[in-house]
């Protein structure tokens, strides 16, 4: 009976804890059944253990709230639950204040990073913040390893650095007191079709050259030391080798470098690796070609102080290399020629604290090159991390030289760091939730290229301190189905209920069904949850960061408006489907700026007169206008004239401008195009550009277009060559004018010529015609005498008579 009647309470009981269920706060959307639970929801969040805190009717979970609303709701602040987290130093040895000249240390016991191990105990949503110094120590010492090609194109290239020990050595002392270097050379790998496999070629790949020796792979030549005769005289007895393709095989060579610690002697000191070539590489998968597939093992297979496997593992790909590297804390100095100069400078890119020097075409100076590669990379630190556990983020804050403060990936390094200097981080790490084991984790921190560190040991507050004065099978839980810890039964499995009173493989009557179907609706629990003694049980998802909540699962914390494909724009959290945004945000998806700071122009005035500030951004009402402020005019009259002294000088050296460019002129990126048909072309409203065209002092015109891209950088595309005028050419003009007169001429009496014809024929014509239509006079002239006389024989005709 009693049963019942507790029940038919929690039934009538269940409407009246909306009150408490406020919609837009995560600890009760949380849905928290226990007090560790709770306090893994956020940092806000706290459990009120009281016993009698809870009103008639409602589900264990509205004891978990915020702060305020607890103490408004009549839980006394000793009787609320809410951890905080905390650190501890560990290790805290200051940073060695050392200069050159002074008595000489171990390189473990100079310090350039402080602190050396704490320890942090982290609540869910609650960051730890400590700060990191880096001090650039004096007279660190260095260890250089030099990695030759000796390939035939290197010939000239080993004379010189034959003699680079003692002289590096020399300008070294400038630096360090304590400075070793060592020596690898390199070629290809030893099989077809990298290299020629008859036996003649094997012997001697260089055709008419006796001092050439057998291909091979990579050789560790000289391993690192203080001694720079031994260096010399070692590599004056290396001979230069051969083989047939371009690309050569330094990858396979820059890898066991990296990890034949042993073997190359390096130490826990700056480690400087320089590569010296005058062609490409190959890399993964050119392995193919040979015959080789199997992947590189990134593993040391030196014998003999020579590369054994490069016939049996392929080359190492570039990701595995920037690992590799990275994990022994090498720097990598590319000297190369200046026609491969780009190709590495892009792979200097992809790995960071690398640099690329441009070396001669006989290496003469390589010395200058590696101490301004070193000074280059010694003067910038870059902090990176080992890999973070599930769910926690880590934050840098840069505080360098001169006050500069940078956040986000800039916050993680400092740039023109000079020998002594002190430079600060601030170092902000932030866990969601406990792991899976919470159990201790171990991170580090460490500047790229240094050997130092920093350990951090995690701990994880998982659970409430008053869970441990929990006790298992109470009878206020139902007769023991249950645990009851900080004020509340904590249920066995199976079991369900404030007093896990209810087991949850009974099935749901219609009566209990009715409480959990919103406004009278036809869906249990918004088809969210499970209906469990008249009380909704929402569904948990794969995402620990996704849940359903309320009263009815009616609500959802990512089903919320996106902005940039981030909920709430990133500057909010989703409450019951509807973004809740963050101070000075606003907006569906909270991607409306309310800080109109960012719309003032130079002269204070928002969007500079010319438009309307909305969402932090300016809507310029003026098309001729754009810019974040509205204050840039690309099209505007006068702009071509604006900028002409100063294109002319960047493009040309020449112009009034001249001798003060760099000072005045360096407001715009330029880009050379080689005719006009490459200037871009006004295609897009939102990036106008402005055609212009120029004369200089000597009539030359140039040709240039100014425009603001999206990213207000000013960009001019001028053409590279000037249109001059060009003097007249008297030959041509002379025989043209001759031609002219000629064929004038010709013409001229060919016309005639056509002109008479026609004439002629016309006269002819018409005496012809005259000719026809003439009546001639037949009559005798009385004057005329016939010169013929007719004379008739009297006789004739006679005899015939007579007969």
């Amino acid at each position: 009976m009693d049963l019942k009647l507790l029940l038919i309470a929690t039934l009538l009981g269940a409407f009246s804890c909306g009150d408490a269920q406020k919609e837009g706060n995560e600890c009760i959307n949380a849905n928290a059944k226990y007090c560790g639970e709770c306090i893994q929801a956020g940092a806000k969040c706290g459990w009120c253990k009281d016993p009698n805190f809870l009103k008639q009717g409602e589900t264990v979970s509205t004891r978990c709230d915020e702060m305020h609303s607890l103490i408004k709701r009549g839980c006394d602040d000793d009787m609320i639950e809410n951890p905080h987290g905390k650190q501890k130093i560990l290790k805290n040895k200051k940073v060695t204040h050392r200069k050159k000249g002074a008595e000489k240390l171990k390189p473990e016991e100079i310090t350039q990073i402080q602190p050396q191990k704490l320890s942090l105990t982290l609540r869910s949503g609650e960051p730890q913040s400590f700060n990191l110094t880096f001090k650039r120590a004096e007279d660190y010492p260095i260890d250089l390893y030099y990695l030759m090609d000796l390939s035939y194109s290197m010939k000239d290239d080993l004379e010189n650095v034959k003699n680079l020990g003692t002289s590096l050595m020399l300008e070294m002392s400038k630096i360090t007191s304590d400075f070793r270097i060592g020596f690898g050379s390199f070629v290809e790998k030893t099989v077809m079709p990298y290299i020629s496999t008859t036996p003649a070629k094997l012997l001697n790949p260089c055709t008419g050259d006796q001092n050439c020796t057998s291909p091979f792979s990579y050789k560790n030549v000289l391993k690192l030391t203080s001694d720079g005769k031994k260096f010399n005289n070692l590599v004056g007895q290396q001979h230069i080798s051969g083989n047939l393709d371009s690309p050569e095989g330094g990858f396979d060579a820059i890898m066991q470098v990296a990890v034949c610690g042993d073997h190359i002697g390096w130490r826990n000191v700056t480690r400087l690796l320089v590569f010296s070539t005058d062609a490409g590489f190959h890399f993964a998968g050119d392995g193919k070609l040979g015959g080789i597939v199997l992947p590189n093992d990134g593993k040391c297979h030196l014998e003999n102080n020579a590369y054994t496997m490069s016939h049996y593992y392929d080359y190492p790909s570039i990701a595995h290399l920037v690992q590799k590297l990275s994990d022994n804390n090498i720097q990598t100095i590319f000297a190369v020629t200046e026609e491969f100069q780009p190709v590495y400078q892009e792979l200097k890119n992809l790995i960071p604290k690398s640099a690329v020097g441009t070396l001669s075409a006989n290496s003469s100076n390589v010395i200058n090159l590696i101490i301004d590669a070193y000074n280059s990379l010694s003067s910038e630190v870059i902090l990176e991390n080992s890999k973070l556990p599930e769910g926690v983020t880590i934050a840098y804050t840069s505080r360098c030289k001169n006050g500069v403060v940078s956040e986000g990936e800039s916050g993680r390094r400092c740039s023109n760091i000079s020998i002594g200097d002190e430079v600060m981080f601030s170092i902000s790490v932030t866990s969601k939730g406990c792991p899976k084991l919470g159990k201790p984790e171990h991170i580090k921190i460490k500047p790229l290229g240094f050997t130092e560190e920093v350990e951090i040991i995690l701990n994880f507050i998982c659970e409430c301190e008053c869970n441990k004065d929990g006790v298992k099978n109470s009878p206020l839980c139902h007769f023991g189905n249950g645990t009851y810890e900080c004020g509340a039964c904590k249920c066995n499995e199976g079991r369900v209920g404030r007093q896990c009173e209810c087991s949850s493989n009974d099935v749901a009557t219609e009566d209990m069904d009715r409480t959990c179907r919103k406004d009278n609706g036809t869906d249990i629990c918004s088809n969210n949850g499970d209906c469990v003694c008249g009380t909704c049980e929402c569904k948990k998802r794969d995402n620990p960061e996704e849940r359903y909540s309320g009263q009815h699962c009616e609500c959802d914390n990512f089903n919320c408006d996106r902005s940039g494909n981030k909920l709430c724009g990133g500057h909010g959290h989703c409450e019951c489907r509807v973004c809740v945004c963050d101070p000075m945000w606003t907006g569906n998806a909270c991607d409306c700026s309310l800080d109109n700071s960012t719309c003032l122009a130079s002269n204070k005035q928002i969007c500079n007169g010319r438009g309307e500030c909305e969402c932090g951004t300016c809507k310029c009402t003026d098309p001729k206008f754009q810019g974040p402020t509205c204050e840039t005019c690309p099209t505007c009259p006068g702009v071509c004239t604006e900028h002409k002294e100063c294109v002319q000088c960047r493009a040309f050296g020449t112009g009034e401008k001249k001798d003060t460019c760099e000072r005045d002129c360096s407001y715009f990126n330029l880009i050379k195009v080689k005719d006009r048909d490459k200037l871009p072309q006004p295609n897009d409203a939102s990036y106008p550009v402005m055609h212009c065209k120029e004369r200089d002092a000597n009539d030359c015109w140039f040709y240039y277009t100014y425009a603001v891209n999206n990213n207000t950088e000013k960009e001019v595309h001028v053409v590279d060559m000037l249109d001059c005028p060009a003097g007249p050419d008297i030959i041509p003009i002379v025989a043209g004018v001759v031609a002219g007169i000629v064929l004038i001429g010709l013409a001229l009496l060919l016309i005639w010529k056509l002109l008479m014809i026609i004439h002629d024929r016309r006269e002819f014509a018409k005496f012809e015609k005259e000719k026809m239509n003439a009546k001639w006079d037949t009559q005798e002239n009385p004057i005329y005498k016939s010169p013929v006389n007719q004379f008739q024989n009297p006789q004739y005709g006679r005899k015939a008579d007579a007969h």
